[in-house]
């Protein structure tokens, strides 16, 4: 399983961004995947997940009522829509597969990261 997070930028305070993550090498559905980030000089902490059935989603409070994550499978993506972004929201954004639990070590596969940075 490979795994490329996509779709960073540069935005302001109130802005939104979709993050891309392309799978491949195995059965997109198959998986429950998750969103993790890691801003400078913090830990990596969870965002979000969803189940393989698309039946359950886990948000951290920070991001509650903000984020959305989806999973195209026709397309092989999961997606993270972030609306309202915040310069707490600064940090690379991961996506990863494995589990949808909001503890890192759970999942076994993780892409590279996409920089998003939100300027106050």
């Amino acid at each position: 399983v490979q795994l490329q997070a996509s779709g960073g930028g540069l935005v302001q305070a109130g802005d939104s961004l979709r993050l891309s993550c392309a799978f491949s090498g195995g059965n997109v559905r198959a998986w429950s995947m998750g969103w993790f980030r890691q801003a400078p000089g913090k830990e990596r902490e969870f965002v979000a997940s969803i189940d393989r059935s698309d039946s359950s989603r886990h948000y951290a409070d920070s991001v509650k009522g903000r984020f959305t994550v989806s999973r195209d499978s026709a397309r092989r993506t999961l997606g993270l829509q972030m609306n309202s972004l915040k310069p707490d929201d600064t940090a690379v954004y991961y996506c990863a597969a494995g589990s949808s639990s909001t503890d890192s070590a759970n999942y076994q596969f993780w892409g590279r990261g996409t920089q998003v940075t939100v300027s106050s």
